[in-house]
């Protein structure tokens, strides 16, 4: 296993990669550097853990926003489908599980008569 030195935000970070993967892991840290760059170019931004946080947050979005362009409108429309079967399910679960209490009480109370 292979390690590399990698600078972000000003400091030096000593990593473990595959053996060949050096080069991309180099390339990794620069755009995870770039995304700070911009941060820092906004101003107001202060603060290693806020900027490494907007940072992680630049990146995500940019790969939210890739993973949307990818993705076919047919599997994007069954993904919000799936998400609101999940909420709905929620619900019901939340439901039935004050029904089941309720039972409980009924039946408890029948058995004190």
């Amino acid at each position: 296993m292979a390690q590399v030195t990698v600078r972000i935000n000003g400091y030096s970070y000593v990593i473990g990669c595959k053996d060949g993967q050096e080069r991309h892991l180099q390339a990794m840290a620069q755009e995870v550097e770039r995304r700070i760059d911009r941060i820092r170019a906004m101003g107001g931004q202060s603060g290693e853990a806020r900027i490494l946080a907007l940072a992680a947050l630049l990146m995500a979005d940019e790969i939210h926003d890739l993973s949307a362009e990818k993705m076919p409108e047919d599997t994007s429309r069954q993904l919000a489908e799936a998400r609101q079967v999940r909420v709905e399910n929620d619900r019901r679960r939340e439901q039935l599980a004050l029904l089941v209490e309720r039972a409980e009480n009924i039946a408890a109370a029948l058995e004190q008569d």
